[in-house]
C-alpha cells in the first residue's frame, strides 16, 4: 500500500497545479486564485489593502494548505538528529523553511514552505527516516490579528492566552469539536491544522467566529 497520492509534488511536474481542499470555499468568498510553487492559492479577495487592515485591527483567516506536512517516525535520538535540535513536547522548533512539531517522543510533523517540501522529504529519506507525506491529508488555516485569540475562544477550549501559549507553542486539541493542531507562529498569529475531510466545516466555523468580530478572509498577498 502506498500513500503517494497524498503527496501533490509527486505529480506536479506532470499535471496541473495542486488544489487546496479549501479552494472552493475561498472562491465562493470571492478569492482571486493564482498559481505559486505548484499550488493554486487565494492571492486576494478583491481588496488587499482592506485585508491587510483586518490583520492589523481585527482578525483575518488565510488558506495555508499548500504548506508541506511530513510525518516522521524514529527513535527520540534519531528525531533530534534529523531536526538538528532537541524536540520538546508542546513546542515547535523553527527552521528557515518551516517547523518541527513533536507529536510523541517517536513521532513528529515537519512543516515546510511549499517550494521546500520535495527537497526536505528527499533529505529525510536519504538520512534513513521513515517519512509519510501528508500534505494533501491536512488542510491549514492561518488565523491572525489582535482578535485571533478571541476567534479561537469561540471555537475551542484550548488555552491560547499569551502566557499559556506564547510564540513557538504547539497545541494539539479540539477545535470546533474536530481534532486539530495549533502552532503559535508569533504574537496573535496561529496556524490551524486539521484533516482535509473537515475542510468545509472548519472553514465555516472559523468564518462565522471571525466575521462576528469584524474579521474576514485574507489572501496570501496580505
Amino acid at each position: 500500500m502506498t500513500l503517494e497520492f497524498l503527496s501533490p509534488d509527486r505529480t506536479a511536474a506532470r499535471g496541473p497545479a495542486a488544489r487546496s481542499p479549501l479552494e472552493h470555499r475561498a472562491q465562493k468568498a470571492g478569492a482571486r486564485i493564482v498559481e505559486r510553487a505548484g499550488w493554486r492559492v487565494p492571492a486576494d479577495y478583491g481588496d488587499p489593502a482592506a485585508e491587510a487592515e483586518r490583520l492589523r485591527t481585527s482578525v483575518g483567516y488565510a488558506d495555508r494548505s499548500a504548506l508541506g506536512k511530513l510525518e516522521l517516525q524514529a527513535e527520540p535520538g534519531d528525531l533530534a538528529r534529523l531536526a538538528g535540535a532537541e524536540l520538546r513536547p508542546g513546542w515547535t522548533t523553527r527552521m528557515d523553511d518551516g517547523w518541527w512539531c513533536p507529536l510523541t517522543n517517536r513521532r513528529a510533523l515537519r512543516l515546510t514552505k511549499p517550494a521546500a517540501t520535495r527537497a526536505e522529504r528527499e533529505r529525510l529519506e536519504a538520512a534513513g527516516a521513515s517519512v509519510v507525506d501528508l500534505t494533501a491529508g491536512f488542510a491549514a488555516l492561518l488565523i491572525a490579528g489582535p482578535l485571533a485569540r478571541e476567534t479561537f475562544a469561540r471555537l475551542s477550549a484550548l488555552d491560547l492566552r499569551p502566557d499559556a501559549t506564547p510564540p513557538g507553542a504547539f497545541r494539539p486539541g479540539s477545535v470546533a469539536r474536530i481534532p486539530a493542531m495549533v502552532v503559535c507562529e508569533d504574537t496573535d498569529r496561529f496556524l490551524l491544522l486539521f484533516g482535509s475531510a473537515h475542510a468545509d466545516y472548519l472553514w465555516t466555523a472559523v468564518a462565522d467566529a471571525a466575521e462576528h468580530l469584524g474579521g474576514g478572509p485574507v489572501g496570501v498577498d496580505a
